[in-house]
């Protein structure tokens, strides 16, 4: 009689962790809060064999939200083998040493190169401001950041028996855009303006609930498979057809205001939303009137919060604008919705950074 058989297999996987306090300073750096638009980045420096990374502050946030604040980030710039883990802190050094003062909890998060995470609310300038002795000594920014890299090369014997293949990035949106320009294999014809424009039905229907209803009604437009797309301009059409083959939008910065109205009125809300933040980038106190009359007339919800915020921040220049008096005449409720923004904001403008 044979006997039980047991048979024994081990693994083992190393995991190394990379360590390293980067200190940046930055001189005449009051100059740099009041002054400074663009962000400023440090030398780059490593933590492994085989990666770059720098930091960035932004002297004056990220977006309107975080116009008030000093921002600032990690960034990996290249490294040989990607993904990577990593867990890093922000400190600012006082002339006690170490301090809290600002976001400084600790991060753990997947870098890829190009990648920059961290704070956009990291600590008030108002707040720096206040503590210039005692915060920035010889008017200098001493900012610490702590970095932990978990490093990839990892020994682990089923790892080393298995190759890895790369597969190649997705072409979908490539090859469905060509479609469109060649007009090859198409089966309707939509007139813009008296042009023309050749497209596909189930492209159209899949990626626009308008086109769907409107294709499947049994009109004459319908049968014949010809029609009448109104009340657009054949750049703001093409650039929406753009969209709906390919999921990208170009020159979007000089037409966002028209093809927000499209992308509504198709159903197509992820355009919308890059309209949005397109128009978000562009606010200024000439056009931030203009600009939430268009997110309260097209239910852009997201553009008519940054729209508020922004014409809080500068109330009394754009009260002065003449896109403000135009919509103060046509939109009269806006003008309560900004009044109602502006006491919101008065009152928690001094509300100090939470240090969670």
């Amino acid at each position: 009689m044979s006997g039980d058989q047991t048979s024994q297999r081990c693994d083992h996987t190393q995991i190394s962790v990379q360590n390293i306090f980067y200190r940046w300073t930055i001189s005449n750096f009051r100059f740099l809060l009041e002054e400074i638009q663009e962000s400023i980045r440090s030398p780059t420096f490593s933590i492994g064999a085989n990666d770059k990374w720098c930091l960035r502050i932004h002297p004056k946030g990220v977006d309107e939200e975080s116009a008030d604040y000093l921002s600032v980030y990690l960034v990996l710039l290249s490294c040989l083998k990607s993904p990577v883990w990593a867990k890093f802190q922000f400190l600012i050094l006082s002339t006690d040493g170490e301090t809290t003062h600002g976001e400084s909890k600790t991060i753990v998060s997947r870098f890829e190169p190009g990648v920059e995470l961290g704070f956009k609310k990291f600590i008030l300038r108002n707040f720096l401001l206040s503590f210039v002795p005692w915060l920035l000594p010889d008017d200098k920014l001493t900012l610490l950041c702590k970095v932990s890299m978990v490093d990839d090369s990892l020994s682990n014997s089923d790892q080393n028996r298995k190759p890895r293949i790369q597969v190649p990035r997705c072409t979908l949106a490539d090859e469905l855009g060509e479609l469109w320009e060649n007009s090859q294999f198409t089966d309707c014809c939509l007139v813009v303006s008296g042009q023309e424009f050749q497209a596909h039905k189930a492209i159209l229907a899949a990626r626009s609930p308008v086109f769907r209803a409107m294709f499947q009604h049994d009109m004459k437009e319908s049968r014949k498979n010809r029609f009448e797309i109104p009340n657009l301009e054949p750049q703001v059409f093409k650039a929406m057809m753009d969209f709906i083959y390919t999921g990208t939008a170009t020159d979007l910065d000089s037409i966002a205001d028209t093809l927000l109205a499209a992308a509504g009125r198709y159903g197509l809300e992820r355009l919308k939303v890059m309209c949005e933040d397109a128009l978000c980038r562009d606010l200024s106190v000439e056009n931030a009137a203009h600009t939430l009359v268009l997110a309260d007339l097209h239910r852009a919800g997201h553009l008519k919060t940054q729209a508020l915020d922004f014409i809080t921040a500068h109330a009394s220049e754009i009260s002065e604008t003449s896109g403000w008096k135009t919509m103060v005449e046509s939109r009269p409720h806006l003008l309560a919705e900004s009044y109602h923004s502006l006491a919101s904001a008065h009152r928690s403008f001094w509300q100090p950074p939470s240090n969670a």
